[in-house]
């Protein structure tokens, strides 16, 4: 359902918004990057990197402390022994994503996991062996489908069917990949998008593509990494097959922080799934014997391969405390206000221009986009506006050609700051007119 709320472009109207802003509090609890002039930057990036939150330094020394006084001992002793450090993680992961805490694990990084979701969910035969994929999906993802048909016999040209928006347009239509699904139908074995498009911001519809997936006996898993802590999800109740995300953007975990997979428990319950084995993915009550046999871990937990990373895993607990307090539906309800409120002005500022100067490429529905917006500029002057607003204190993202991905994100940007960004496009632009 859409938001509706009568946006001003004043600053006294922003400034309001923030003032009745019940998530205010927690830009306080984020360290903000400031400008050469001392001042803090608008951090509209955290679709790419996330801020640091405040709380991260003390987990992490909580943990370097137990390493320094307890060595290989802080296994099993202290608050959080590491020999079950993932557990500490999995309720409030699985609130994010919409699971049961068994059907979500933290570990390795979200290529790997791919890897590993491939490995266990793309099963091809001679006749069904085609995967879906968008044609603008990120790099990592067309790499790892391609090399995955590769290991199996096939081509990516053969086994590959990618998704192109129809002409003259940015976005997939939910009707066109349904469609897709239903044509290849018997020779489909996978469905496997990025949940939220990392170039254009779509939020795509995956209760109906994973249903639409199932109907024709193939199995649907989905890259997160755009959409956890951006987006709310129902992972479990739309039956979606795997999942995997990494933690440095919306969760704020940093960079190159560890991976979160989902596996659904119709497959995660099942001990004869293939896998990659390692002994962390061992049941727990046995590892320690060093048994011969490999016995998976009930859940996605009986995937892991390696001890945990605890040092990158304490930083994501500190971070999935603060998700856990404000609440996902919370954040997306501010979320909306707050994109809601930049393509409003936006769109005022086209309208002062004789001809427009940019074109959002994101989907307008509320439903089908989280955070960012993808501004479409000119290709004579995108690069030379996106210059200018980060001289000025604006931290965003250029992608090439001419696009410029914005993210006001809920914990820690405010409308003030949205208001200030439209201004500062507002100057960028006219300093390029002629």
């Amino acid at each position: 359902m859409q938001t509706t709320i009568h946006y001003q472009n004043t600053r006294e109207f922003a400034q309001e918004m923030d003032r009745v802003d019940h998530l205010k509090s927690f830009r306080d609890r984020f360290h903000i990057p400031l400008t050469d002039a001392g001042k803090p930057s608008i951090y509209f990036c955290g679709n790419s990197l996330g801020l640091q939150p405040k709380n991260v330094r003390s987990h992490i020394e909580e943990e370097l402390l137990a390493w320094e006084k307890l060595g290989v001992e802080g296994h099993f002793e202290g608050r959080y022994p590491w020999f079950k450090y993932h557990h500490f993680l999995k309720d409030a992961t699985a609130q994010l994503v919409g699971a049961k805490p068994d059907e979500v694990v933290v570990m390795n990084g979200l290529t790997v996991n791919l890897h590993l979701m491939l490995t266990s969910f793309y099963r091809p035969t001679t006749k069904r062996r085609k995967i879906i994929i968008e044609a603008d999906a990120f790099p990592s993802d067309k790499y790892a489908v391609d090399s995955h048909a590769q290991l199996h016999g096939f081509t990516p040209a053969d086994a590959i069917v990618e998704l192109t928006p129809r002409a003259g347009e940015h976005c997939l239509r939910t009707e066109d990949i349904l469609e897709t699904i239903t044509e290849i139908g018997d020779e489909l074995t996978l469905v496997m998008l990025g949940t939220v498009n990392y170039y254009t911001g779509q939020y795509f519809d995956l209760q109906a593509i994973t249903k639409a997936a199932h109907e024709v006996g193939a199995l649907a898993g989905y890259d997160c990494a755009h959409a956890v802590g951006n987006v709310v999800m129902e992972l479990h109740d739309w039956e979606v097959d795997f999942a995997v995300w990494c933690s440095y953007k919306y969760l704020n975990s940093g960079p190159g922080g560890v991976s979160g997979v989902f596996v659904h428990e119709k497959h995660g319950n099942n001990p004869e799934i293939p896998r990659l084995a390692g002994w962390w993915g061992n049941d727990e009550a046995t590892r320690f014997e060093m048994p011969r046999q490999f016995v998976p871990q009930q859940g996605a937990a009986g995937w892991q391969l390696s001890n945990a990373p605890v040092l990158p895993m304490a930083a994501h607990k500190a971070s999935l405390e603060v998700f856990a307090e404000a609440g996902m539906k919370a954040l997306r309800r501010k979320g909306d206000l707050l994109t809601g409120y930049l393509e409003f002005l936006l769109d005022d500022l086209n309208q002062q221009c004789e001809v427009p100067a940019f074109h959002v490429i994101t989907p307008k529905s509320l439903k089908d986009r989280g955070c960012q917006l993808s501004i479409l500029t000119q290709e004579k002057n995108g690069k030379a506006i996106f210059d200018y607003i980060s001289k000025h204190g604006v931290v965003a993202d250029w992608r090439n050609p001419n696009v410029i991905r914005v993210a006001p994100v809920p914990l820690y940007n405010t409308f003030e700051e949205v208001f200030d960004f439209a201004r500062l496009l507002q100057e960028a632009i006219a300093s390029r007119k002629g």
